[in-house]
């Protein structure tokens, strides 16, 4: 799928070429838990984030991933992330991907990547157990 070629044709950026001053990123920083309420807010299902900064294979330092049961839902989940994002951090997405066919949108923020899919998809490409040496943590309510 797209979603998977677009992230291994890229690098995550090092702190030293991001902005000035910017911090590492940890679960408890601003534009992670910002994400995850938006995807709660627009009642995103089986919300994980996977902590990627020990893999140094990792296209990301976080991946936070979630499924919706219908295209229109994906799409509301996509677009509330990116409004809130840009809304309480400044920050639009380095690029995204899925809104054509709406099975899976990706959001990539450079060092947090956002994954939005339908449940059939998510257990396709099981990206948490393609990642599974990253620590896992859900953010259900």
């Amino acid at each position: 799928m797209e979603q998977l070629a677009i992230l291994t044709n890229r690098k995550k950026k090092s702190l030293s070429e991001g902005q000035p001053g910017a911090k590492r990123l940890t679960r408890n920083s601003k534009i992670i838990k910002t994400i995850i309420a938006a995807i709660q807010e627009k009642k995103g299902e089986n919300i994980v984030s996977l902590d990627l900064r020990k893999i140094n294979e990792a296209v990301a330092d976080f991946f936070i991933v979630c499924e919706a049961g219908n295209q229109p839902q994906i799409r509301a989940i996509a677009d509330n992330v990116q409004y809130k994002v840009k809304e309480k951090c400044e920050e639009n997405p380095f690029h995204h991907e899925g809104y054509n066919n709406l099975h899976w949108v990706l959001i990539d923020y450079v060092n947090v990547v956002v994954h939005v899919l339908l449940p059939e998809n998510r257990k396709f490409y099981r990206l948490e157990e393609m990642w599974s040496d990253a620590v896992s943590q859900e953010h259900n309510e």
